[in-house]
């Protein structure tokens, strides 16, 4: 399951109550995604979202493990130095872990190389107070992985929480996010004590979650097996279903090369 991809959901979807969250001295400012014609590698899109306010720029990073290539402070540095040579405002930079790690990589707040250095900001979910998730449905979800000495205590309130939305659609794609990231942490049958299955899979949401999933994966494999592809047949492959990408899966197996892909990809025209 895309557990970073779940959060960039939530903060496209809710982009002015992330910065209330993480620029909690500039509330109430208006707030939008940011469209930016940065370059960002596919394996990574799913966890980096730009949000801007009238004066800054709002780095966010979704992680669930410590280790990526290249390493989360240097990447973390190529994002400024890019974000500010096209837009020249203060950015502030925030990692956000989603899953409890004693890896160094989660402690560490800056990048040093000689004469430079550059720091960031992490928030670790495990850490923070749940109370500041419970009443705000856009930062629900986050919920079940904050800090807590009963985990069943935890998940009732979430679910009471998740009940009082009014909004059925939302009341739904909350429910889906909250029951995605509630898995990192709790076992199944512990959350179907909680939170009904079938409410999640109902969720817009978590059905294009499950699209990123299968897309993420085959991504992989076709890098693994064909190497750099031409990034209109990427894209091609980034807009099929949920379905479509499991049939592709399949059939990927009996591919020779990438004009078998290319073949399977125009029979769907």
């Amino acid at each position: 399951m895309s557990y970073d991809n779940t959060a960039k959901y939530l903060a496209e979807l809710y982009p002015a109550d992330f910065a209330n969250w993480l620029l909690p001295n500039q509330p109430n400012q208006e707030v939008t995604v940011l469209k930016t014609e940065l370059s960002i590698e596919p394996i990574r899109a799913d966890s980096v979202i730009f949000l801007q306010t009238k004066s800054r720029i709002l780095h966010l990073e979704f992680q669930t493990l410590a280790k990526s290539n290249p390493p989360i402070p240097l990447r973390i540095l190529d994002y400024y130095v890019r974000l500010k040579r096209q837009y020249r405002k203060p950015i502030t930079q925030v990692v956000i872990f989603l899953q409890e790690t004693d890896d160094e990589v989660a402690f560490t707040t800056e990048y040093t190389d000689e004469m430079t250095t550059h720091r960031y900001r992490v928030v670790r979910l495990w850490e923070q107070d749940a109370a500041q998730f419970l009443n705000n449905p856009a930062l629900l979800p986050f919920a079940p992985l904050a800090r807590t000495d009963s985990p069943s205590s935890l998940l009732s309130q979430v679910a009471q929480s998740v009940a009082k939305i009014s909004n059925r659609v939302e009341r739904q794609n909350i429910a889906g996010c909250t029951e995605i990231f509630a898995g990192l942490r709790f076992t199944k049958d512990l959350i179907r004590q909680f939170l009904r299955e079938d409410i999640m899979q109902e969720s817009v949401i978590y059905q294009d979650i499950l699209q990123k999933g299968e897309f993420k994966l085959f991504y992989r494999q076709l890098n693994r097996r064909f190497g750099e592809v031409d990034t209109s047949i990427i894209e091609q492959i980034r807009a099929l279903s949920t379905e479509q990408l499991e049939a592709l899966g399949e059939a990927f197996l009996d591919f020779a090369s990438v004009d078998d892909l290319v073949t399977w990809l125009d029979q769907l025209q």
